[in-house]
């Protein structure tokens, strides 16, 4: 759904695969050339053949005193991808995007299942999808919650779509985002809400208007009684733009409690990032900021357009707004869109321009790389356009990812 975007040149991802080999399928990338993007040939040239006979044992440590640890890598023990469940419920609805584990069990909602949101309806249209599945770790799928927007307890400017930001917090609550269309196009795309369902899959609140302009992707700090939403707003200035590309995109703070009984409250709305690029596409139907991870203080976002990850500093406490400083761009990072957290602080980041998962430190370096998608794409590379949503295992034991070229939960494990 992504072809066309920016991507690593074919001889870089050949460069970076040998180096993999070396490793036991795991990259370890320099960092001078992750951190900056590309570089002459030569010195890239270089550096990956010294990473090579790192690997390899080759390096004369009495001559040169001995070699520094590599950095440490949570993705990189994993080798095998094994495909969990279809995300297809028999409505037809295709497209999986959000991906959230459950955190505790409630009503339909079981602790540590899976839940998948699909972005697309039967006929393959976007921005028409209205179904979440729940998939067990053992791959049982059942329908959590199946929409319609006729009956939808408040406003949602243009009815349903779901999209990639789902979360399902320890309050039994599950909020997905909504960025509706009438016909899977992008002129006409709406400002959509949040959709808040309780753990028996029905829609007891909508939150919408104000800076909620197109959710696109959310994550969430949980505190059992209040919450707070990071939500990326995609649609601000993108529809009058016709594929140009405007710097409208968002990400809104909200704050969430949640009284004994009754619906959550929202406490507070808060602009803390603007700037973003964004622009309609026809395959993918938009592109801007995607994923979100918390990590401490900093919010970490896929800024899709620019082909970059940033950081939002102080995330919680502040009031103004900043497009974020970057991490890390370009290098193995190929038009980053699902992001998560590692148990070990690293930030994971799904392509969208290829079928790559990439690890990156917060000080920039791009350590691991593993292919999670090798099925062909033509005319681009392995995978194009078919990664989403991410999440860490419980324990730290693997990462689920859901594949929308087979519309599949899958899960990256030892």
């Amino acid at each position: 759904m992504n072809a066309g975007r920016t991507r690593v040149t074919a001889r870089h991802l050949l460069a970076i695969a040998a180096v993999g080999a070396c490793l036991g399928a795991v990259a370890i990338l320099p960092s001078a050339f992750a951190a900056s993007g590309p570089r002459s040939q030569s010195r890239l040239d270089s550096r990956l053949s010294a990473a090579g006979a790192l690997a390899q044992g080759s390096h004369d440590w009495r001559r040169h005193g001995p070699t520094p640890d590599p950095p440490s890598t949570f993705i990189g023990p994993f080798i095998h991808v094994q495909t969990l469940a279809s995300t297809t419920p028999k409505s037809g609805d295709v497209n999986p995007y959000g991906v959230a584990v459950v955190p505790v069990s409630d009503g339909m909602l079981l602790a540590g299942d899976v839940l998948v949101s699909n972005f697309n309806n039967k006929a393959n249209l976007q921005g028409t999808g209205t179904t979440i599945v729940e998939i067990s770790p053992s791959g049982q799928r059942t329908l959590f919650a199946s929409l319609q927007a006729s009956k939808l307890p408040g406003p949602c400017p243009g009815g349903i779509g779901l999209t990639t930001a789902l979360v399902a917090l320890r309050s039994g609550f599950v909020i997905v985002g909504s960025l509706p269309t009438k016909d899977g196009t992008s002129a006409t795309m709406q400002a959509g809400c949040l959709l808040v369902l309780n753990s028996s899959g029905h829609v007891v609140e909508t939150l919408a208007g104000g800076p909620i302009n197109g959710p696109w992707d959310m994550t969430a700090a949980d505190a059992g009684s209040t919450a707070t939403l990071f939500v990326t707003n995609v649609l601000n200035g993108t529809v009058a733009a016709n594929g140009a590309v405007v710097h409208g995109g968002t990400v809104v703070r909200i704050g969430l409690s949640f009284p004994g009984t009754g619906v959550p409250a929202v406490t507070s709305e808060t602009v803390i990032g603007a700037g973003f690029p964004e622009r309609t596409d026809p395959a993918a139907l938009v592109v801007g900021p995607t994923g979100l991870g918390l990590s401490g203080g900093t919010l970490y976002v896929a800024d899709s357009a620019a082909n970059r990850v940033a950081a939002i500093r102080h995330a919680f406490r502040r009031t103004t707004a900043t497009s974020g400083a970057t991490v890390s761009s370009g290098g193995a990072i190929n038009d980053p869109l699902g992001l998560a957290i590692a148990p070990n602080g690293d930030i994971l980041t799904s392509n969208g321009g290829d079928g790559n998962l990439v690890e990156t430190k917060p000080t920039s370096q791009q350590i691991t790389v593993k292919m999670l998608d090798t099925s062909p794409t033509p005319p681009g590379p392995n995978g194009t356009g078919t990664l989403f949503g991410l999440a860490v295992v419980p324990g730290g034991s693997g990462v689920y990812f859901v594949d929308d070229g087979t519309n599949t939960l899958n899960v990256l494990h030892l």
